[in-house]
């Protein structure tokens, strides 16, 4: 049931992603519960968490209405969880326990699985447990805590990002890195390698902008 669910909130999310959904668009849950064949009680719960994360606002007298951000604004979030995920990282190397590095390894196992397969969307969740076992490791409650809430809130762009060439393949390398530094004990390295593995900047940021404005494009040649 908890799978049904998660693929009916990507679906939607995807949906606002590939312009299927516009940016301004006003989210029906009727309409949706006829077009993805379920009731309004999931649809609604699917909303509310792409509401959670900043993709859907809700409206006095108008409902859900699809997000229009910019890129400055998904640019500055992205900004803000480099910061974040930098300091998390040098945290774990120098706090991860012999738990936590099994963890990493396992997760990181899991990651090369879905590379070697080149399946985006696998390695898409793959990739978010990897994070995840960092922020844990870092054995700082409140920043992990903090992390997550930015990692949710970023996770649509994260998915965008990886349907750049290469970009699973060189995520995956990254991580080889990181794990490195962190198992070392080398927290100024850890924290340096997460800063530009999440950041986007250059290539990454043009190619990120790129995408959002195809999606722009296509909602309104669709209007």
């Amino acid at each position: 049931m908890a799978s049904t669910f998660h693929k009916l909130r990507d679906d939607i999310e995807n949906g606002i992603l590939t312009g299927d959904f516009a940016p301004g668009e006003r989210l029906d849950e009727t309409q949706l519960a006829e077009r993805f064949g379920v009731s309004r009680t999931p649809i609604r719960e699917a909303l509310m968490q792409l509401s959670a994360i900043g993709l859907i606002e809700f409206r006095p007298r108008r409902g859900a209405l699809v997000a229009d951000h910019g890129p400055k604004y998904v640019f500055e979030m992205f900004e803000v969880m480099a910061e974040l995920e930098g300091m998390a990282g040098a945290s774990a190397a120098r706090r991860h326990t012999p738990e936590d590095k099994t963890l990493l390894l396992n997760a990181h196992l899991r990651c090369e699985e879905a590379t070697a397969n080149d399946d985006t969307d696998a390695y898409y969740y793959e990739n978010e447990a990897f994070h995840h076992v960092i922020y844990a490791a870092s054995q700082n409650s409140f920043l992990s805590e903090q992390c997550a809430l930015l990692h949710r809130r970023l996770r649509p762009y994260r998915r965008l990002q990886l349907r750049v060439h290469n970009r699973m393949k060189a995520s995956f390398d990254e991580h080889k890195q990181i794990i490195e530094k962190i198992l070392s004990g080398d927290a100024q390295a850890a924290r340096e390698l997460l800063l530009a593995h999440v950041r986007v900047q250059g290539d990454r940021f043009s190619d990120l902008v790129a995408n959002l404005e195809k999606i722009k494009t296509k909602a309104t040649s669709n209007r």
